[in-house]
């Protein structure tokens, strides 16, 4: 059997008055998405556990069948996998964001999706000058924004950061005061002093003072959060016996498809952002399916688009997903016979807040032996469709998933 999974991160939504009192992705024209849960079956996930904040690391965990509570350690060391950056058992990984913070509000925790050129530019200058005595921190660039911080342990010696130490997702809580969301807990003095130098070092470096000059925002602060130490996952093909492939322009997800064993598959164009090229990440995933029994594609596009607050812009990446991926995915699943199609976000992503929600996710699953919901794939269809509801979302995967 053929399996592919279709990610639209952040999708689920609340319905909008710019949308005429219509969700996004009901105000989308996705006649593929819709066809996979007229078709098949449509159903209601909880991916985030009440104890963990609302973020794509539980949730895809959940969604690739991996039971958060067991395997969660934090966000950055799922992605430090994918930056090929080896943690040791007394080491922490540590997201660092470039972000602009102005007048002590959280402006933008993208900076201005600053390039990943720009970005390293930066990155490199904290590795050269920031320095916290008696710790040993290394600095790593990765996709835009997005970059690690590494704390290296020593062996018998205590560790600067426990389950108490707390951060907070700088995308939770835009425009904001940033002094109310800093570290806290064991280890946040650490992280504090090194948020205050980090912002010092990259203010005037000539990076921000030419994104300033072209009337871009300025990458004048650091946030750290996300910090955690080397989760223990079994591989997918152990648990399952299947061979899997991951396509995402995110560190994140890549990362934690990489965790579970499956391959890393880059694709030219792939940027995580609204701009991506969808008709190419449809194209690989297409050509994975030959030699993988499961495929995974993953578009951070209509997560962006919530954050910005941009109704217009989720619904065009929901409807170019559907022509791009979804459609032509699904086709070549049925040219391989027995298959199944799933379509799902991981969390919801609020346009009204610009952050993320832990409300139930839609999902659509199709297929060889499963009978139609006869309706279309959104919010309100799956509630009340009266299909499937799983307050444990890791169980989609083997219980219906991948169910003969």
């Amino acid at each position: 059997m053929k399996i592919a999974i279709v990610i639209p991160d952040g999708a689920a939504d609340e319905p909008q008055d710019s949308l005429n009192d219509m969700t996004p992705l009901q105000a989308a024209r996705t006649p593929e998405m819709d066809r996979v849960a007229r078709d098949g079956v449509l159903g209601r996930s909880c991916n985030v556990p009440d104890r963990f904040l609302p973020g794509s690391d539980v949730a895809t965990l959940s969604l690739f069948g991996y039971d958060p509570e067991r395997y969660y350690t934090g966000r950055a060391p799922l992605e430090v996998v994918a930056m090929g950056i080896a943690l040791g058992p007394d080491d922490w990984a540590v997201r660092c964001n470039l972000m602009t913070i102005l007048d002590g509000k959280m402006t933008d925790f993208t900076a201005g999706h600053i390039s990943s050129e720009e970005g390293a530019e930066l990155i490199a200058s904290l590795a050269a000058n920031l320095h916290a005595e008696g710790h040993a921190v290394e600095f790593h660039p990765g996709v835009s924004y997005r970059n690690a911080l590494i704390y290296r342990g020593r062996p018998g010696a205590p560790a600067p950061f426990d389950d108490s130490t707390r951060t907070t997702p700088p995308h939770d809580v835009p425009d904001q005061d940033a002094a109310d969301h800093l570290p806290r807990g064991t280890g946040s003095d650490l992280l504090r002093r090194l948020m205050e130098a980090g912002a010092s070092i990259i203010q005037e470096h000539r990076v921000n003072r030419a994104r300033i000059d072209a009337g871009k925002k300025p990458a004048n602060a650091i946030w750290l959060w996300g910090q955690g130490k080397a989760p223990q996952v079994p591989t997918f093909a152990d648990l399952h016996g299947l061979k899997g492939a991951i396509i995402s322009a995110v560190d994140l997800v890549r990362g934690t498809g990489m965790l579970a064993g499956w391959t890393r598959i880059d694709v030219p164009g792939a940027t995580g952002y609204l701009d991506t090229d969808y008709d190419a990440k449809g194209r690989y995933a297409i050509d994975a399916l030959r030699d993988h029994d499961l495929v995974c594609v993953h578009v951070e596009a209509p997560d962006e688009a919530s954050h910005e607050g941009r109704a217009d812009a989720k619904v065009e990446s929901l409807e170019r997903m559907d022509h791009a991926i979804v459609g032509p995915l699904r086709a070549a699943l049925e040219s391989y016979g027995e298959y199944r199609l799933l379509i799902s976000p991981d969390h919801s992503t609020l346009l009204r807040t610009k952050a993320h929600d832990r409300a139930p996710v839609p999902w659509a699953l199709c297929g060889s032996g499963l009978s139609g919901s006869g309706k279309p794939y959104d919010e309100i269809s799956a509630m009340e469709a009266e299909g499937p509801f799983l307050p444990h979302g890791w169980r989609l995967m083997g219980v219906h998933v991948l169910k003969r």
